[in-house]
């Protein structure tokens, strides 16, 4: 199912999804693309999309918390 916030229709090609080819294209720095996502739908929001933008930045927030988690288990794993 699409929908404007957790699965756009147009970010979708030949079965790839964009953020995934993104993670892919920017390694270490995915990070970064994430936080200046989640900066720019918090400052377009009142002007723009209203509670639409603000669930965008919930959307690259939970993204990037699931990377940290991610890269601190991958960390754990390696030091315990």
């Amino acid at each position: 199912m699409f929908d404007n916030v957790n699965n756009p229709k147009h970010y979708n090609q030949a079965g790839i999804e964009c953020i995934d080819a993104i993670r892919a294209a920017t390694g270490e720095g995915f990070e970064y693309y994430l936080q200046g996502n989640i900066l720019k739908y918090l400052w377009r929001y009142r002007y723009k999309n209203g509670v639409e933008d603000l669930n965008k930045a919930q959307w690259y927030l939970k993204l990037l918390i699931e990377e940290k988690n991610a890269s601190k288990n991958i960390s754990d794993n390696r030091t315990g």
